[in-house]
């Protein structure tokens, strides 16, 4: 059996040692990996009264790959799995690189994981179409 943590988004905030801290303490603790989820962007309050989720604007999201990048070169043998990145709003080539160097680059410890994402809102950030993004991550 395998047992993993997740990557604590909202309550790590941004500082580098802090972030190495977290993994090397997860590593020694026998961990198997570290999970991150993807969004691009929380919802401004005031502009979207009705978006309910626990993160607005002012919640720092790591991108999960560049983070993984990071990661790896603070451990040695944790894995990284990607809590589902959000495919569609992505180009596919650029993802399918940044995921191929970092398995690379980390001795082959990345599980990636990819999704539609649910948010339109992120979509619009990116000006990727809401509505095709289950046809392009079929492509």
């Amino acid at each position: 059996m395998r047992i993993g943590v997740t990557f604590p988004t909202h309550e790590i905030g941004t500082d580098p040692a802090a972030i190495r801290a977290y993994a090397q303490a997860a590593e020694a603790l026998g961990y198997s990996h570290i999970s991150a989820y993807d969004h691009l962007i929380g919802a401004d309050p005031v502009e979207h009264p009705d978006f309910d989720k626990p993160y607005t604007v002012d919640t720092p999201f790591h991108e999960p790959l560049t983070l993984f990048g990071f990661l790896a070169a603070c451990t040695t043998r944790i894995g990284f799995t990607s809590a589902v990145l959000v495919l569609p709003m992505r180009q596919t080539v650029l993802v399918a690189k940044q995921a191929a160097e970092v398995d690379i680059l980390s001795g082959g410890r990345l599980r990636l994981g990819v999704g539609l994402g649910r948010y339109d809102l992120e979509y619009r950030a990116m000006g990727a179409d809401f509505g095709t993004r289950g046809r392009r991550i079929e492509d």
